[in-house]
């Protein structure tokens, strides 16, 4: 049997080939009232990507003379890889950076759908199967969407890199159900309100602005979603449960920050400009340097800043791990902020919009 390290029985789990446990009829009635709330919410967030109503995927952007994403924004711009280029060359180069960001969004839509869905067939509880399953139709409505913005502005996504790939493999397939809620609604889906919350205030193309906000009003409840598996969770681990989760946790952050923007991943992208990748790697590192990096990581909207808040917020980040954060970002300083996490305030105004919309759709057979 897989370690799930689960002490609410609302998590109880059973192995995806155990089907007959599902058609028992006393497992019917023990349904949770826990995730009622968010799974109720779905309606007042739902949006469609094929309905140009919610999202219009004709909206124009000059990709051959804008940036996408400002200039400082990209680490390649800032070095002395602009020496090599033309203003259109670094144009495209930039605009070719934001398409393998958003590529491993795409990828982690997918990944999330997946997962998602997998739980479906562990999860015991009629309520927690039903979260599972709303989740599982968001997901596949964020790969849709975001499928659809990378065909209008570039055609097709990059592959995925390495490191993510590797880490959404090992999440979807993981049999313990604390690696997925732990993996995946709270490290992935910190990690992506984070990189939502940088394009939404940042990004000079008005189509993947609408389109985060859009996504970030499902994912800010995938989010929560995390929170209440770790409010029920870890309060009432062992030490050793608990030392587990959070070296595994501490683990995952390590790859991600080292790994997820590696320059070797992007080396598709260097070779269009005849780039060698390892000439990009030493030009960034003399202009963004580890200390450079802990600047950025004290943005409010820095993707790993979120991610860590998710877990120090979580009870997850004791004094055993503690200093290997705070050799990036400042401890003290997130520990005094409030739960509120960044991309929630986005999320809600995009909510009223979608209120505002669906209000007035057309109910299905209406006259």
């Amino acid at each position: 049997m897989a370690n799930h390290i689960t002490q609410d029985p609302i998590y109880k789990a059973v192995a995806p080939t155990d089907f007959p446990a599902m058609l028992d009829a006393d497992r019917y009635n023990t349904r949770t009232d826990a995730f009622d709330q968010i799974i109720s919410a779905t309606h007042d967030h739902f949006w469609d990507p094929l309905d140009d109503a919610y999202i219009d995927f004709s909206t124009p952007f000059d990709l051959e003379n804008e940036l996408i994403m400002p200039r400082e924004t990209i680490p390649e711009l800032q070095s002395a890889v602009v020496d090599k280029l033309d203003e259109k060359q670094q144009i495209k180069l930039g605009n070719e950076s934001v398409r393998w960001g958003i590529s491993g969004i795409l990828h982690g839509e997918q990944g999330a759908l997946s997962l998602s869905a997998s739980l479906c067939h562990i999860l015991l509880d009629p309520g927690a199967q039903e979260y599972a399953t709303n989740q599982t139709r968001e997901e596949a409505r964020h790969v849709t969407a975001y499928s659809r913005y990378i065909q209008v502005r570039w055609g097709s996504p990059y592959p995925v890199g390495e490191q993510l790939g590797d880490l959404l493999k090992e999440l979807v397939a993981a049999e313990e159900v604390y690696k997925k809620l732990v993996g995946m609604q709270m490290l992935v889906e910190g990690l992506a309100m984070g990189a939502f919350a940088s394009f939404h205030s940042k990004t000079n193309d008005p189509l993947l602005k609408r389109l985060t906000q859009l996504v970030m009003t499902d994912e800010a409840f995938h989010h929560k979603f995390g929170k209440i598996w770790a409010d029920k969770t870890i309060p009432h681990l062992s030490e050793k449960e608990h030392n587990i989760v959070e070296d595994w946790a501490a683990q995952c952050f390590e790859k991600l920050l080292f790994n997820l923007m590696n320059i070797r991943q992007k080396r598709v992208i260097y070779e269009q400009f005849g780039l060698d990748w390892e000439w990009v790697r030493d030009a960034c590192r003399e202009v963004f340097t580890d200390a450079d990096r802990r600047d950025a990581l004290k943005e409010s909207t820095n993707i790993f800043r979120v991610l860590v808040k998710t877990l120090l917020k979580a009870g997850i980040i004791t004094d055993r791990t503690r200093p290997l954060y705070s050799h990036w970002m400042d401890m003290d300083e997130i520990d005094g902020e409030g739960e509120d996490m960044v991309g929630y305030a986005i999320a809600d105004e995009g909510i009223e919009y979608l209120k505002s919309i669906n209000q007035n759709r057309r109910v299905i057979g209406q006259k």
